[in-house]
């Protein structure tokens, strides 16, 4: 029993060193030559899961508050509460502000990954 399930954390290691693989290619990118809003999300969030924080931040700065916005929105609409709360409100503004400023930093300074 032990055995398998250490050759399950070990296959799923290995599933998440690789997953970089199974990436989709951005077609804003592909059809015009310049990053989207989005770029760098999915490369982000396997640096996150991989638990290198500073490398997703640098990937994609936006990734932390979008997940937690995510979560929330998830959160409020499964559990029926109030989806027009304030505070949820300002995690989507503050999330938007952060994609925002990010995608404008990385087409005026030519950011490149």
């Amino acid at each position: 029993m032990l055995l398998i399930l250490n050759i399950q954390k070990v296959s799923a290691l290995l599933v998440l060193c690789r997953a970089d693989i199974f990436l989709l290619p951005c077609p804003i990118k592909y059809l015009f030559g310049f990053d989207c809003p989005g770029c760098g999300f999915q490369r982000s969030v396997l640096a996150l899961l991989n638990g290198d924080f500073l490398q997703s931040f640098h990937l994609y700065p936006p990734t932390i508050p979008f997940l937690v916005s995510l979560v929330a929105g998830v959160g409020t609409w499964l559990l029926k509460l109030d989806q027009n709360a304030t505070w949820l409100k300002a995690m989507y503004f503050f999330t938007g502000f952060v994609m925002l400023v990010s995608y404008l930093y990385k087409i005026l300074f030519q950011h490149i990954h």
